[in-house]
């Protein structure tokens, strides 16, 4: 086995008297894509938080490149739910994919020609350059999603961690998303996807997380993303399995 670049023991998470997760081991290697599947409620976006430090957790170790995250945190992008983002705020698409450099930036640093060129590499490669003087809140859905999708691509990160980055984008962002993050992860890359569609699962990551507060399975996606699994995984929503046709889906 390669040696993890993120390596969790014992996870366990709790909020209030709700346990999130629980006993979560897992051994995560470079230049794979990961899609972290399950239920709603199921730990999904918490193993994401737990990982980059954003809330604290009740048992468990958590390493990455073999450091905690406060040694390594620049190294890390993270694009989070939609939700989760103030869309009044008063900043334009370049400003919001140029703050992907400021790790890189010590105190006082100007931002200089490297990172200009960088921040445009970024805009051009998610196809956003023309949209770089507008305001975030006026955007669609799928612009949206590629502005961040863009600033994570400008920090230059070895980690990406993306919490739903396909929900509310149409056909064509997707598969662009898709495409960046394969290429990426052909670099030595990792990324980590919190995703909802199972019929897109064996196309879209090479490894697989099944999770419902507990870890159900994960590897390769050819060997853990069986129906078994997927029953295992979505046990209270066992319509979705229907819905995506993998419950009728031969071996």
């Amino acid at each position: 086995m390669k040696e993890a670049i993120i390596d969790i023991k014992g996870l366990s998470l709790s909020y209030g008297y709700k346990r999130i997760l629980t006993n979560i081991f897992l051994n995560l290697e470079a230049g794979h894509i990961y899609g972290v599947i399950g239920p709603n409620g199921a730990g999904k976006s918490s193993l994401f938080k737990s990982i980059l430090g954003l809330v604290p957790y009740s048992h468990g170790e958590i390493k990455i490149l073999g450091k905690p995250i406060e040694e390594v945190r620049k190294k890390i992008a993270y694009v989070p739910q939609k939700g989760n983002v103030d869309w009044s705020f008063p900043a334009t698409v370049r400003d919001i994919v140029s703050m992907g450099r400021y790790p890189h930036l010590k105190i006082f640093d100007p931002f200089g020609r490297k990172d200009k060129a960088i921040t445009n590499e970024a805009l051009e490669q998610l196809g956003i350059r023309d949209l770089a003087n507008r305001q975030i809140g006026a955007l669609s859905g799928g612009q949206q999603q590629r502005v961040f999708l863009a600033r994570a691509l400008a920090q230059n990160a070895d980690i990406f961690f993306l919490d739903e980055p396909f929900v509310g984008v149409d056909v064509t962002t997707e598969e662009k998303i898709i495409e960046i993050l394969k290429e990426i992860s052909t670099k030595g890359k990792t990324v980590l996807v919190v995703h909802h569609d199972l019929s897109t699962a064996k196309e879209y990551f090479d490894k697989v997380i099944l999770l419902n507060q507990r870890l159900i399975a994960y590897g390769n996606t050819d060997n853990v993303f069986t129906e078994e699994n997927i029953k295992n995984t979505f046990s209270s929503q066992l319509p979705l399995l229907h819905k995506s046709g993998l419950a009728n889906k031969k071996k």
